[in-house]
């Protein structure tokens, strides 16, 4: 039930960005999210019919008892690995991301912002870590390089871009580098601040978007640029904007 909702969601945001989409790339936006998506789930998808074959069972509960082996866990979660680095995103996975929220209009940057991103960090945490506990550990290092990777790359991508909606994208990537970090940290603290980093950012990066979207309707324009001087033409939304 879990992995037909997780895909499910791929319907309303296909639908969003692309009859909705604000401009001509829109298309190429949705089929990036979809596929990057899809194919990562494929391989979740022969990752539970294996679990399923060997246990008889899907029931959560019972799962956690069975006694997988170390090796049958490093293949379970690299196949879950890849459906959750996809989703939420991870670098080098996030190709898909800031095309998406450039193409979507403002509540669909605010649904993938707010709670799309979540569902990977949530896999992370309900399955990787709580089904295979020695693989998480194992696999930790490997996680590690990659989050540094892309905390390093998003932040200098973030620096040099001039769309509005794009700083927030490429900046999402960079902080869905801590919280995987924190969750893969195996410290009851860095595993707590990993999920009130996924809530504060689902809350912040959601009213960036907001922002965003109120000022393209205005002017019709997301170039940085275009904008110097906000605080003087509009100070009760410059206000909003900081805070």
């Amino acid at each position: 039930l879990f992995y037909v909702f997780f895909e499910a969601i791929l319907i309303p945001m296909f639908v969003l960005i692309g009859i909705w989409g604000s401009r001509e790339r829109k298309i190429r936006a949705v089929y990036l999210l979809f596929f990057y998506t899809l194919f990562g789930s494929l391989l979740m998808l022969i990752g539970l019919l294996y679990i399923y074959s060997i246990t008889g069972s899907l029931n959560l509960e019972y799962l956690l008892a069975w006694p997988f082996t170390f090796e049958e866990q490093c293949w379970l979660w690299l196949a879950f690995f890849l459906s959750f680095a996809s989703k939420i995103p991870m670098f080098p996975f996030h190709i898909w991301l800031p095309e998406a929220h450039v193409e979507a209009p403002t509540v669909g940057s605010v649904l993938l912002a707010g709670i799309l991103l979540k569902l990977g960090g949530f896999g992370f945490l309900r399955y990787s870590l709580g089904l295979f506990p020695d693989s998480s550990a194992f696999f930790a290092p490997f996680v590690f390089i990659i989050s540094i990777l892309g905390i390093t790359y998003a932040s200098l991508t973030t620096i040099q871009q001039i769309d509005l909606k794009k700083i927030i994208a490429y900046s999402s990537v960079g902080h869905m580098g801590v919280v995987t970090i924190g969750i893969f940290s195996s410290v009851s603290q860095s595993i707590l601040g990993s999920i009130l980093l996924m809530i504060g950012h689902g809350i912040v990066s959601s009213a960036l978007f907001l922002s965003v979207g109120v000022l393209y309707e205005k002017h019709h324009t997301r170039v940085l640029k275009y904008y110097n001087g906000l605080m003087h033409t509009m100070p009760l939304f410059s206000s909003f904007f900081i805070i």
